[in-house]
C-alpha cells in the first residue's frame, strides 16, 4: 500500500487536471450568464483570467493540499491520526451528519469538494478585476457554481441518501420522486407544509375591516384592544414584493397586534397581487394611488391633521418617496416616520445589486418596461439564490433525495407566497434607485409632477436596520439619517432582514444597539453604541408615544360614513396567488 505523500504524486496529476477543468468550466459557465459580460456586436468579450504564473502557483498549492489529503486518508485507514483535514466554513451544515465522516470514501468526497471549492475561490480572487462590483459579481457567481456542485445534492455522492434508501427499503426514493413531481407541477421547491396554513384562518388573523380599496391596494383598519388610543393613528406600508402578513403571522409574533396592544389605531396597506390588468402600473401609481391615498383616508377616518407612518423595506422607500412628493406640494400630513430595513441611499445594495446592471436593465426594459409583469417566480428565485444552500439545495437534498416532507413553518409559508410586480414599476425602481441611486440627490428625480428632495421630509424618524441583513446592508440603511431632514433615532437590531424585524417583545430575544453619535460613520457608530438585550419593539413603542398627540376613546366602529367597512381583515387581495 502506498503510504507516503511523495509516492502519490503521479496519481495527484489527475487532481491538477481536475482543478484546471474546474476553473475552465466555471469561466465558461460565467460567460453564458445574462448581464455578466454583455456581448458587443453579438460576441462575448474575453473574460479576464489570472496570469499564467498565478495559476501555476495556485495549482501547485492545490496539488500540495490534495497530496496531504490523500496522505491523511491513508493514515486514517491505518488507524493513525490524519494530521490534515479540510473543514467547512462556519455555519455550513451540509456535512454535519456522521455518515459523511464514518465512511472513507464519503469522507474523501466531502473534503475533496471543500478543497476544490477553496481553490475556485482563490482563482476568482486572482482575477485581475479592478472594479469592485464586477469582482463581487464574480464572487457571487462562483458561490452559486460551488453550491450547485456540492456532493450533498446528488444521490450517488450523498451517504445520507444511501442510508435512508437502505433503511426504508427504497420507500424514501419513491417519496422523493413523488415530492419532485409535485414540485414540478407547482413550479417551485416546497419549503414548508403549505397545507397547514390558511391566510385569515391561522395566519394574518388580527381582527379588523377593509375600509377602502382601489385597483392597487386595500386599506385595513384593525380593531382596538385598549379602551383609549393615541389620537394620531399609525399607518403601515409593507413591501409590495411580498404579502403584508409577515407583520401579522401569529398573534405572538405579530407587529400589527403589538402596535394595537400599545394603544395605537392601526391601518395597513394590503397590496394587490398584480395580474395583466395592472401590468402598466408605474412607480408614481404606487405613490399616488396607494401611499398618498392611504394617508388621506386615514386622516379622514380619524379626523386628524397628522398621522404616524411606518414603512418596511420597499414599503419604506415608497412611503418616503410619497412624503417627499407631499413636501414638494407644501403638505405635511405625517408627524413621525418609522423605517424598517429600508434603502433610501442605494450606494451599497448587497448582492441583489450585483445582478442589476445596464445590460440587464436594458433587457428588462425592452421586455416589460412599457407593460408586462416581473413574475413572482423570477423574484422568488432571485431572493433564494442569495442564500442558495439554505433556500434551494437544502430542500433538494431533504425533499427529493431523502424523501422527507418539509416541516410546517409560518415564515416559510409566507416566503413561498410570492407576488408579481408591474413591469414599468419594477424597471423604474431598478433603473433610478438601484442602478442610478438618484433618490438621494435633491431635485434629481421627478415624481408625480414635482421634483423631490428627501431633505424636506423633516418629521422625526425612527430608523431600524438589521446587523446581518443581506438585502438591506445596515451600513447603507444608516445613510438615511443623513438624507432625511428631521431628527432621527437609528437603531440596529440583531439577525437578518426578516428575523431582525419580527422579533417579538414578549419573547425578549436577541438584542439591539442604539444611542451613539450619528455624526460618526456607521462602523464607528456601532463601536460606540450601547447594546440592549431583548427586542427593539419596546424601544420603538416608547419613541412613538411622543407623537401620539394625546389620547382619545377607542372607536367602537371602524371606518366612517365615507369609508365604510367592505369586508373583514385580512381581505381578499392578500389571498390572491401569483400566476
Amino acid at each position: 500500500m502506498v503510504s507516503q505523500p511523495e509516492n502519490l504524486l503521479p496519481a495527484m496529476q489527475n487532481f491538477v487536471s481536475a482543478g484546471q477543468t474546474l476553473a475552465q468550466n466555471f469561466f465558461a459557465f460565467l460567460a453564458k450568464q445574462p448581464g455578466m459580460t454583455p456581448p458587443p456586436a453579438g460576441t462575448l468579450p474575453p473574460l479576464k483570467l489570472p496570469s499564467p504564473e498565478e495559476m501555476q502557483a495556485l495549482h501547485q498549492e492545490y496539488l500540495k493540499q490534495h497530496a496531504a489529503l490523500w496522505a491523511a486518508m491513508l493514515a486514517k485507514r491505518q488507524g493513525q491520526e490524519p494530521g490534515f483535514a479540510v473543514q467547512p466554513e462556519p455555519g455550513d451544515r451540509r456535512f454535519n451528519a456522521p455518515e459523511w465522516s464514518e465512511t472513507p470514501m464519503f469522507d474523501y468526497i466531502r473534503q475533496a469538494y471543500l478543497l476544490n471549492s477553496s481553490f475556485l475561490r482563490q482563482v476568482v480572487e486572482a482575477v485581475p478585476e479592478e472594479d469592485d462590483k464586477a469582482k463581487n459579481r464574480l464572487r457571487f457567481m462562483a458561490r452559486q457554481y460551488i453550491d450547485a456542485l456540492s456532493p450533498a445534492n446528488f444521490a450517488a455522492t450523498n451517504p445520507e441518501f444511501i442510508k435512508q434508501a437502505v433503511e426504508s427499503k427504497g420507500q424514501s426514493i419513491t417519496a422523493g420522486i413523488q415530492n419532485l413531481i409535485a414540485d414540478m407541477e407547482k413550479g417551485r421547491i416546497s419549503m414548508t407544509d403549505e397545507s397547514v396554513f390558511e391566510v385569515g384562518k391561522n395566519i394574518a388573523t388580527s381582527a379588523g375591516q377593509v375600509i377602502f380599496e382601489n385597483e392597487l391596494m386595500q386599506l385595513i383598519q384593525y380593531e382596538p384592544l385598549t379602551p383609549k388610543v393615541a389620537k394620531r393613528p399609525l399607518l403601515i406600508v409593507p413591501p409590495c414584493i411580498n404579502k403584508f402578513y409577515i407583520l401579522d403571522l401569529q398573534p405572538e409574533n405579530s407587529l400589527v397586534r403589538y402596535a394595537v396592544e400599545q394603544g395605537n389605531t392601526v391601518f395597513l396597506v394590503s397590496w394587490r397581487n398584480p395580474k395583466a390588468d395592472l401590468e402598466k402600473y408605474t412607480w408614481e401609481d404606487y405613490l399616488e394611488k396607494a401611499a398618498i391615498t392611504a394617508i388621506e383616508v386615514v386622516r379622514s377616518v380619524c379626523k386628524v391633521d397628522q398621522i404616524n407612518a411606518l414603512g418596511f423595506c420597499v414599503g419604506g422607500t415608497i412611503l418616503s418617496s410619497a412624503l417627499a412628493v407631499l413636501a414638494a406640494r407644501g403638505e405635511d400630513p405625517v408627524a413621525s416616520l418609522t423605517l424598517l430595513t429600508t434603502l433610501l441611499d442605494f450606494s451599497d445594495t448587497g448582492e441583489i445589486g450585483l445582478l442589476i446592471d445596464d445590460n440587464f436593465l436594458a433587457l428588462k426594459e425592452s421586455q416589460i418596461g412599457q407593460g408586462g409583469l416581473l413574475s413572482a417566480k423570477e423574484l422568488s428565485s432571485t431572493f433564494s439564490a442569495l442564500r442558495a444552500n439554505d433556500l434551494v439545495w437544502n430542500y433538494v437534498a431533504n425533499n427529493y433525495l431523502k424523501g422527507k416532507k418539509p416541516d410546517a413553518f409560518d415564515l416559510l409559508y409566507w416566503n413561498c407566497d410570492s407576488t408579481n410586480l408591474p413591469g414599468p414599476f419594477a424597471c423604474w425602481y431598478m433603473r433610478n434607485l438601484y442602478q442610478n441611486n438618484s433618490l438621494r440627490i435633491p431635485g434629481k428625480l421627478e415624481m408625480c409632477g414635482v421634483r423631490v428632495d428627501l431633505g424636506r421630509v423633516a418629521m422625526p424618524s425612527y430608523i431600524l436596520a438589521a446587523r446581518e441583513d443581506h438585502i438591506v446592508p445596515w451600513q447603507t440603511a444608516y445613510q438615511s439619517t443623513r438624507l432625511l431632514g428631521g431628527p432621527s433615532r437609528f437603531v440596529l437590531g440583531a439577525s437578518g432582514h426578516i428575523a431582525g424585524v419580527v422579533n417579538p417583545a414578549a419573547k425578549n430575544k436577541r438584542s439591539f444597539w442604539s444611542g451613539s453619535d450619528q455624526k460618526l460613520d456607521a462602523d464607528s457608530w456601532l463601536a460606540a453604541a450601547t447594546e440592549h438585550k431583548g427586542s427593539w419593539w419596546s424601544d420603538w413603542s416608547a419613541w412613538l408615544q411622543q407623537f401620539a398627540g394625546g389620547e382619545v376613546a377607542a372607536r367602537s366602529k371602524l371606518g366612517n360614513a365615507r369609508y365604510k367597512p367592505l369586508e373583514a381583515a385580512p381581505g381578499r387581495y392578500v389571498k390572491e396567488k401569483a400566476v
